[in-house]
């Protein structure tokens, strides 16, 4: 699944628009809507959008050996 599905997945699961989360991280609606066409997003702009949508970002690298690597 590509990020512009599980943001509007997290849109859907939070009851909150695209166009909203643009607005709470002081973005146009048309602005935050090309950057998820794009997809380019860091991890500091994803645990924005997390915290404005009320839920956590978790990143991490997961070894073959369960040895985890946690993105801060």
């Amino acid at each position: 699944m590509v990020i512009d599905e599980q943001i509007k997945m997290l849109c859907v699961k939070s009851n909150i628009s695209v166009s909203e989360i643009g607005r709470r991280l002081n973005k146009t609606p048309q602005a935050f809507s090309q950057k998820i066409k794009r997809g380019n997003f860091t991890v500091d702009e994803l645990s924005e959008i997390a915290l404005v949508s009320g839920c956590q970002l978790k990143c991490e690298f997961v070894f073959p050996d369960g040895y985890r690597v946690v993105i801060e």
